[in-house]
């Protein structure tokens, strides 16, 4: 399980969890954030990196980071800044959602120890140790015509790039995030893209779809619609790949004409880590629950998570990071304070980011990591 703690900065501070499991490679989760909500906001961003490099230099050390999001206020003026002056040799996210807590920006970071990171011939930045190489891309867009046809190059540049370094999408890519601008509007043309991209590579729901999020959030350019990060592993088996599915609590999303699975999970020698997709409140109708009820649909966004990480023996307690998205600004206080009082100290953020569907007020996603021993596959 992960160890938690909360460190103290100038002007920030973050959530951190470690994972150990006496091996080479740490697991570690931090989620920054500025204390001052009304500092400038190059005063907000320097207070992110300071507090970011004392990490890496002091509380972390030996850890490298292998993929970043910066959640930010308004991309258009601030995401400039962060493409100039942040050069950490991983792949990085920015992206419009808004942290609730008032501030302008906050930052999730992903490090690991004893790994190498470097950007590789495909674009992809790769992170190696041992037997596995991880690919991760962060912030992936181009200026088609419309949501559609923009989600179709995405995941064409995708596919072409995973080829180029010996993968394919459907061997190899174990989570996606789409981030729609104006996701009422545009995520229509995503999901249709994307269900015809995925049949042409052999997705369908006979066989197994990408555990995802697709969620409102926007680009510094207001004319990128759809926006991808990605993350693929070269090297694994198909064995070691396993989808959640919750039955009791959920439907497959192929019911109402979309494609990703809820969860999947993925088994080395040492670890067993579990990529929990965008989750809401739904049943297993497809239904949503308790509509217009945001505390209600909380419990039931958590009890659905909890099943799914039953399937793969995990609990809460083995959750590394969370992302809450609110429909609703208004909905920030009773949801905050329903997760500090379940979730204390672990590394959490709530951003202003429109569900899918519009009845859902309330979503979450997570990762989670648990020692295992399975002597017959290769250690992480």
């Amino acid at each position: 399980m992960y160890q938690l703690k909360t460190i103290h900065f100038e002007k920030a501070y973050a959530e951190i969890s470690v994972f150990d499991n006496g091996t080479e490679v740490k697991e570690c989760h931090a989620m920054i954030h500025v204390d001052d909500a009304t500092l400038p906001y190059t005063e907000q961003l320097n207070a992110i990196f300071n507090a970011y490099n004392n990490l890496i230099n002091e509380q972390l050390q030996g850890a490298r980071s292998v993929f970043k999001r910066y959640f930010l206020s308004d991309a258009a003026n601030q995401a400039d800044e962060i493409i100039v002056n942040d050069v950490t040799d991983c792949a990085k996210s920015i992206i419009q959602q808004a942290p609730l807590d008032g501030t302008k920006v906050a930052l999730w970071v992903y490090l690991m120890t004893n790994v190498q990171t470097s950007l590789g011939k495909s674009g992809l930045y790769e992170v190696k140790h041992g037997s596995f190489r991880h690919l991760w891309n962060g912030s992936a867009h181009n200026m088609a015509a419309n949501s559609e046809y923009q989600t179709r190059l995405l995941f064409n540049e995708y596919s072409m790039q995973l080829i180029e370094e010996g993968c394919t999408l459907k061997d190899n890519c174990i989570r996606t995030w789409l981030f729609v601008n104006d996701v009422d509007l545009n995520y229509g043309g995503v999901v249709r893209a994307r269900n015809q991209f995925f049949f042409t590579q052999g997705l369908t729901v006979n066989t197994h779809f990408i555990a995802s999020t697709g969620i409102g959030g926007r680009q510094a350019d207001p004319n990128v619609l759809s926006q991808m990060d990605n993350y693929a592993i070269a090297g694994i088996k198909e064995e070691q790949i396993h989808y959640l599915y919750a039955p009791t609590h959920l439907n497959r999303t192929s019911d109402y004409g979309v494609s990703f699975e809820r969860g999947t999970y993925i088994d080395y020698k040492d670890r067993r880590q579990v990529f929990i997709s965008g989750t809401a409140s739904i049943n297993n109708k497809g239904e949503i629950m308790y509509p217009k009820d945001v505390r209600q649909q909380t419990h039931r966004m958590w009890e659905n998570v909890e099943t799914l990480l039953a399937e793969a023996d995990c609990t809460f307690e083995h959750v590394g990071y969370i992302i809450v998205y609110l429909r609703d600004l208004a909905d920030f206080q009773v949801v905050k304070a329903l997760h500090e009082e379940k979730f204390p100290g672990k590394p959490l953020i709530i951003v202003h980011a429109p569900v899918c569907r519009s009845g859902w007020l309330v979503e979450m996603e997570c990762m989670a990591v648990r020692k295992v021993d399975n002597p017959q596959l290769k250690a992480y």
